[in-house]
């Protein structure tokens, strides 16, 4: 088959011309054409709200993940164990439980009859599967679809192999790593 003299402008895998090096051309469109800078302040403006997308993109992280502590402290604190005449040192040693776990007395009533019953206080030992919640998986649901939305879009400006947006993205991450890190911290346990 001669490949020469076929017709690629009517071929259904016919693309337009997509730049594969980096560019610094300062009018590469961002998302819509209608968002194509115009001049040098306007490109300088484009790259500023890539920064500033970068920074809520990990400011999100650490904001899902300081939810997600809340949430599970809340979950750990309606756990309840009875009390069977035994001391609080004693069931918390059959129960296995740390230093770094605390407990405390309380008064349980159900129907009318009381008991004594010790709250577990875990230290975030790990998250372990909660039941299903309309007030904690509704919100988790709607922050991670803000994050990956936002996650998106940082693709989509990298995408456009623009030098500039590039390291405007790098750049906003950068930023939020250092201001929002410490509070998305993975917790190992070594501390």
């Amino acid at each position: 088959m001669n490949m020469e003299g076929m017709d690629h402008s009517s071929s259904p895998h016919s693309t337009t011309s997509m730049s594969m090096v980096f560019t610094n051309d300062h009018s590469t469109p961002l998302y819509s054409s209608q968002w194509t800078p115009t001049s040098t302040g306007s490109y300088a403006g484009t790259c500023l709200f890539l920064i500033v997308l970068g920074f809520m993109y990990r400011l999100l992280q650490a904001y899902r993940h300081i939810l997600e502590l809340k949430w599970h402290d809340k979950a750990v604190r309606r756990r309840y164990v009875v009390i069977a005449g035994e001391t609080a040192e004693q069931r918390e040693r059959q129960l296995g439980f740390s230093d770094a776990e605390k407990s405390e007395e309380a008064t349980l009533t159900t129907r009318g009859v009381e008991d004594r019953v010790r709250v577990l206080r875990s230290s975030r030992r790990g998250i372990e599967t909660q039941p299903w919640r309309f007030s904690t998986d509704l919100p988790r649901a709607c922050v991670y679809v803000v994050q990956a939305g936002v996650g998106y879009l940082l693709m989509l400006a990298v995408m456009t192999m623009n030098i500039g947006y590039f390291l405007s993205v790098l750049a906003g991450l950068f930023v939020g790593e250092i201001s929002c890190g410490r509070y998305a911290a993975l917790d190992d346990g070594h501390h």
